[in-house]
């Protein structure tokens, strides 16, 4: 499976190539760095003063129920892009007291890696799949002033450079992305980026915050009975335990929960359809999505586009000879 997704986007039919991507079925990846996570990090500082002080004082019992609860995937980001992920969410913050200018990926607590090392290899991954394009999420933004934002602005256009998409492309299809080389859609979700033709807006993520996959269904369903934005969207299928189940559960995780209930959240992954429909899907983002087939379920929807489009052109070819 991992081998064929790797250039899945190369592979789809050419009558996709024309189809907006805010129109494709695209998987994704929920805190995709969250795999590398320092487990002997201070804890993110948006962290309420009670817990920070539990923390302190019951370290050796609060830091595994931390990492077994922030960690939301297994796979390194260039595993992820290999199977087939191509929109990540990624939460960026500059560590307290760090008189360097590194900035980490953050879950509750900090990563082991730093932000730029992961997009040079990104960057890397890209030159080798040059049809393959991405879409990056950037938000949190934790312990980052104006002049850090500005220093990491100007990072990703040299780490990036001639593959990031501007803002406000008017005709974002495969084709026309070939065409111009572009492989990166950045969002940045800050005020910074207005300044910045090369940074897209926040992209709207439907997370809801249910520790079932029943809750989580009816969430989505409910969002999409009232019709998908214009744009990108994405579709969480993440669940999320609050700190009294974590309490009353301590042999759990996050991936017992996810591996629970995936055989219902894989159900409604199936039915969707993508598309410029009231009712369509977009990107499909989840847990643990190595050992999980998130991303050939995801992928596999673009086929009813297909399907849709040959039984249009059979329609049109009909009533043309009738």
């Amino acid at each position: 499976m991992g081998h064929s997704c790797q250039d899945w986007m190369a592979a789809l039919p050419e009558q996709l190539w024309d189809i907006p991507l805010t129109h494709l079925a695209i998987p994704g990846s929920h805190d995709a760095m969250s795999y590398c996570l320092d487990i002997n990090s201070p804890l993110v500082r948006s962290e309420s003063s009670s817990f920070r002080l539990l923390d302190r004082l019951f370290y050796c019992f609060t830091r595994p129920i931390i990492f077994r609860w922030a960690t939301t995937q297994d796979k390194s980001i260039e595993e992820q892009l290999s199977m087939g992920i191509r929109y990540f969410d990624l939460r960026i913050a500059h560590k307290p007291n760090d008189s360097s200018s590194n900035l980490y990926f953050t879950h509750v607590i900090y990563s082991h890696v730093t932000v730029l090392e992961t997009l040079m290899s990104v960057a890397t991954w890209l030159e080798s799949h040059p049809k393959e394009v991405v879409i990056l999420d950037c938000s949190h933004f934790e312990g980052m002033d104006n002049e850090c934002h500005e220093s990491f602005i100007f990072s990703l256009k040299i780490v990036f450079g001639l593959k990031l998409c501007p803002r406000g492309v008017s005709v974002l299809t495969l084709r026309s992305l070939w065409a111009s080389g572009y492989q990166v859609i950045l969002s940045y979700d800050s005020q910074t980026a207005a300044a910045h033709q090369e940074l897209w807006p926040n992209i709207p993520y439907l997370w809801a915050n249910q520790r079932t996959a029943q809750g989580v269904i009816s969430y989505l369903d409910w969002n999409k009975d009232m019709g998908r934005p214009e744009g990108f969207f994405i579709s969480g299928l993440n669940l999320t335990a609050d700190r009294c189940y974590i309490t009353k559960n301590p042999k759990q995780s996050l991936r017992t929960l996810t591996f629970s209930n995936w055989e219902c959240l894989k159900k409604w992954v199936e039915e969707q359809v993508p598309g410029s429909d009231h009712k369509s899907i977009n990107i499909i983002a989840g847990d643990f999505v190595g050992p999980l087939p998130l991303c050939s379920l995801v992928i596999a929807l673009n086929q009813k586009l297909v399907w849709k489009n040959s039984s249009q052109i059979k329609k049109l070819t009909a009533s043309k000879w009738n």
